[in-house]
């Protein structure tokens, strides 16, 4: 094990961190998409592909090496949407946006619900995180536009065909609209929840996204994730509790500096 260690060149431990990294990035970018199931499937084919081939059932084992020789040009027909938004991103930093583009995305979501709540528009807004939500994306309505609060509030206004179901967002852009989501199956939860509530929370316990949910009977605002939900929040409290959550650390911390030099404390 010593001798292992005296061997390894700083090249190898790079060369480990760049191939580690590559692996995290994939698993994150195919968590919570149909790419998952079909890992799977062709996990189970290679185990029958070797499993015939001890076998000896040759006929089999023939078949499953045909479609295993062309199994990448398989992959890159079935997910060629996929590998173009990575490809497209590989052009992005990896890391989380500045501070300025994850306040601006969160002001126009602000506005949009402040004017949601105000005028009693039922909305349900999924803002996406780590997990994929292309197998939701799919199933809706596809948008790829640029986040404001005027096209938000739009999509959920009662005269929008779009307007049912949710809206997804992903980073400053909405991917998409009229999106059906999985209810919670959870008994405990309150029977005076409503649809949106209830799919707010079933997706929020499949998923690491962040749901704001706007009630057009009450106005109230509520905050759902990892299936629980916080209702009768204010557009303040809002605000902070998404900061909270999409707002770097080292962010938040010159925030508060920046707040302190204000109130005059320093």
């Amino acid at each position: 094990m010593f001798d292992l260690l005296k061997s390894l060149r700083w090249q190898d431990v790079v060369d480990i961190f760049i191939v580690s990294y590559i692996i995290y990035r994939f698993i994150l970018m195919i968590r919570g998409t149909r790419a998952v199931r079909m890992l799977a499937g062709i996990v189970v084919l290679l185990v029958v592909y070797f499993g015939a081939r001890e076998l000896e059932f040759m006929t089999l084992y023939w078949l499953l090496g045909i479609f295993l020789s062309s199994i990448f040009l398989v992959i890159i027909i079935v997910f060629q949407r996929d590998i173009r938004r990575a490809l497209t991103q590989m052009g992005q930093t990896p890391f989380a946006k500045t501070h300025t583009e994850a306040a601006e995305t969160l002001d126009e979501i602000s506005q949009a619900v402040q004017h949601l709540s105000h005028n009693k528009i039922g909305s349900l807004i999924v803002m996406e995180r780590e997990t994929g939500l292309r197998d939701y994306i799919d199933s809706s309505h596809p948008i790829d536009a640029k986040l404001s609060h005027e096209l938000l509030v739009s999509l959920f206004h009662t005269s929008s065909p779009l307007h049912d179901g949710g809206v997804v967002v992903g980073g400053d852009r909405i991917l998409s609209a009229r999106c059906v989501l999985p209810l919670t199956k959870n008994p405990y939860i309150s029977k005076s929840l409503g649809t949106r509530h209830r799919a707010a929370i079933g997706i929020s316990e499949e998923t690491d996204a962040v749901i704001i949910v706007v009630s057009e009977e009450t106005r109230a605002i509520s905050l759902v994730q990892h299936g629980a939900i916080v209702s009768g929040l204010d557009i303040k409290e809002l605000r902070s509790r998404l900061e909270a959550i999409f707002l770097p650390k080292e962010d938040q911390t010159v925030k508060w500096k920046q707040w302190l030099r204000n109130g005059k404390i320093f």
